[in-house]
C-alpha cells in the first residue's frame, strides 16, 4: 500500500472516525483503525467497536492499493501535528511509515485479520435537514438518563409516522420531546428505535453540518437491531438499545393552571446567579405573582440569594422549587426568546415550553417537562 494525502485531508478524517475509538477497548484490535487504499484515488478510513461504526471516504493519490490497521488515537495524535505539507503513507515490512516533509514515523502494523467485519452501509430510510436533526437530537439528548441503572433511559427514542418524526428521552427526573418533520422514502413509514443518547448526540454533531442527513431505519438499516447515518461521504451505524420505552408520554400536562412567559435570557441568568449560593442537589425556588417572578435559594444560616424577573403570570400564584441544573438545561435548549411555563400544582411536573414574542402562542413542536423538588416544611 502506498499513498499520498493532504495534510488537512488526512487530519480531519482520522479525528472524526477515531472519536469513537474506545478508550479501554475488551481486546487490543478494537483501538485499531482501518485504512483501505484504493487505486480509483480514494481512500476510506474505519473504526467498530462491535457497537457503533464509523467510515469516510476521502480523495488520495493512490500508487499501490491495500488495507492496513494501526492505532487509531496515535494516528490521529500524529496527523493533528504534522506539518502543513502532502504526507505519504506506505509499507516499509511490518511498519506503516507516515512521512511528512522532514518528519517520518513508524507505526506498528495490527492484525488486519483479526479486525471484525463492519456493518455494510444500509439503504436509507429518508432525508433530514442537518441543521435541524442536530438541533432536535441536542434538544432531547439532555434528559436521557447518563447512569447505567436503567440503560434502557439512556437511549433516545426515535418515532417515525410518515413525514413526523419524535425524539423522546428520559431520566424519571425530567423529560424532553421534540417533533420534527423529514422526508421519508415511503409516504407511509413508519419505525420505532432507542438510540444510545450519547451516540445519538456525538453523531448529530459531526454529521449535522452537512446540508442533508441520510437516516436507515428498521429494515432498511439492516434488521431491526441497527440505525444507520449518512452525510457526504461520512457513514456511520450504531446499536440500538433492547427493552421497552416506558410510556411517558401521559406525563405531558393536557391543561395548565397558572401560566408565565419570561424573557428566556433574563430567566436564565437570575437562575445562574441565585443557584451560585445552593449547594449540591439544593433546590432554587421559584414564586410567581402577577407581574414577576421570584428566584430564591438558600436557607436559614445557609448563603442566601434572591432575585425578581418581570414575567407575565396568568391564574393563581404559585410557588415551586427544581433542580437548577435540570431547569438551566431546559431552558437552554429552547433557542428562543421568550419561555413559557406552565404549572398544574407546585408537586406536579412543569411543561417548558418557548416562543418568539411575548405574545405569540407557544410553540409546542419542543416541550421539556420537568419534576419539582419538594421543600422541606
Amino acid at each position: 500500500m502506498k499513498f499520498r494525502v493532504e495534510r488537512d485531508v488526512l487530519a480531519e478524517a482520522v479525528t472524526w472516525v477515531a472519536r469513537g475509538l474506545p478508550a479501554r477497548p475488551p481486546v487490543p484490535v478494537l483501538a485499531g483503525l482501518l485504512l483501505e487504499a484504493s487505486t480509483d484515488g480514494e481512500l476510506t478510513l474505519s473504526a467498530f467497536d462491535y457497537e457503533v461504526s464509523a467510515r469516510i471516504t476521502v480523495p488520495a493519490e493512490v500508487s499501490e492499493s491495500g488495507t492496513v490497521l494501526v492505532l487509531g488515537r496515535l494516528l490521529a495524535d500524529i496527523s493533528k501535528n504534522l506539518p502543513n505539507k502532502p504526507v505519504d503513507v506506505g509499507l516499509d515490512g511490518s511498519k506503516v511509515q507516515v512521512t511528512c516533509g522532514s518528519s517520518r514515523f513508524a507505526l506498528l502494523q495490527m492484525p488486519v485479520g483479526d479486525y471484525p467485519t463492519l456493518p455494510t452501509s444500509p439503504s436509507p430510510s429518508g432525508t433530514i435537514e442537518g441543521p435541524t436533526f442536530t438541533q432536535a437530537v441536542q434538544q432531547v439528548a439532555i434528559a436521557a438518563d447518563r447512569g447505567d441503572t436503567l440503560p434502557i433511559l439512556t437511549g433516545v427514542r426515535v418515532e417515525v409516522d410518515g413525514e413526523r418524526m419524535t425524539l423522546l428521552a428520559t431520566d424519571r427526573y425530567r423529560l424532553a420531546m421534540r417533533e420534527i418533520t423529514w422526508n421519508p422514502s415511503a409516504s407511509d413509514a413508519s419505525h420505532v428505535a432507542l438510540v444510545p443518547a450519547r451516540t445519538l448526540l456525538d453523531t448529530a454533531r459531526s454529521l449535522g453540518a452537512a446540508g442533508t442527513v441520510d437516516l436507515a431505519l428498521g429494515d432498511a438499516a439492516g434488521g431491526e437491531g441497527l440505525v444507520g447515518f449518512e452525510a457526504g461521504r461520512r457513514r456511520t451505524t450504531s446499536r440500538l438499545l433492547d427493552g421497552e420505552y416506558p410510556k411517558v408520554s401521559k406525563i405531558f400536562p393536557a391543561s395548565t393552571e397558572t401560566d408565565a412567559v419570561v424573557s428566556t435570557h433574563e430567566l436564565v441568568e437570575a437562575v445562574k446567579r441565585v443557584a451560585l449560593v445552593a449547594e449540591r442537589n439544593t433546590p432554587v425556588r421559584l414564586r410567581f405573582t402577577e407581574g414577576s417572578v421570584a428566584i430564591e435559594a438558600g436557607t436559614g444560616d445557609d448563603a442566601q440569594a434572591s432575585e425578581a424577573v418581570e414575567a407575565t403570570v396568568t391564574g393563581p400564584d404559585l410557588e415551586i422549587a427544581f433542580n437548577p441544573g435540570y431547569l438551566l438545561d431546559g431552558l437552554g435548549a429552547l433557542g428562543t426568546t421568550f419561555t413559557r411555563l406552565g404549572f398544574t400544582a407546585p408537586l406536579k411536573p412543569a411543561m417548558i415550553t418557548g416562543q418568539d414574542t411575548i405574545e405569540a402562542e407557544a410553540d409546542t413542536s419542543y416541550r421539556y417537562v420537568l419534576q419539582p423538588v419538594r421543600l422541606a416544611g
